[in-house]
């Protein structure tokens, strides 16, 4: 598949955000505020947040395609933890989504080698980690055919 993966930009929000509601119906069976989490995308390019998102673009073969002949197939964000045991910082791979008729044909894959890529190319980064749903053998998969393997610690949260 003709794919270009590139950093994302405000006019990504809306599809972002949109990509947002599908993951979280898909993987959680929540429904999401719409206008939660748009705020929530648009504040990663409107403030300092650590974090950035990238889009992986394939060719637009519908009927009512884009001017570019370019679609948003899948994106993800990455967002930093500082880790003082390796004196380095972490890059989080965080809201995956891939478009459901880009599945299976390498859209995760670009994006995770370009995350990789600039990882490699940072001078304070020590690694890349993400969670998935315990549930989700396909994700799992996916990211262990790219080498990342699953570690002995579990995720706790609390809402505030």
């Amino acid at each position: 598949m003709d794919l270009t993966v590139r950093r994302a930009g405000p006019a990504d929000a809306e599809t972002l955000a949109r990509f947002g509601r599908r993951l979280a119906r898909e993987t959680e069976d929540r429904t999401l505020d719409p206008a939660t989490i748009r705020a929530g995308v648009r504040s990663v390019f409107e403030k300092e947040r650590g974090a950035f998102y990238l889009v992986a673009e394939a060719p637009d073969d519908s009927e009512n395609g884009s001017e570019d002949g370019r679609e948003t197939a899948g994106a993800l964000m990455v967002t930093r933890e500082w880790s003082d045991w390796r004196d380095g910082m972490f890059w989080w791979i965080q809201s995956v989504y891939v478009r459901p008729a880009h599945r299976r044909q390498g859209v995760y894959r670009a994006l995770y080698r370009d995350v990789r890529r600039r990882a490699t190319e940072a001078p304070d980064v020590c690694g890349l980690r993400l969670y998935v749903e315990r549930d989700n053998a396909a994700a799992r998969a996916a990211y262990e055919a790219l080498g990342m393997q699953q570690t002995s610690y579990r995720l706790y949260e609390t809402g505030l």
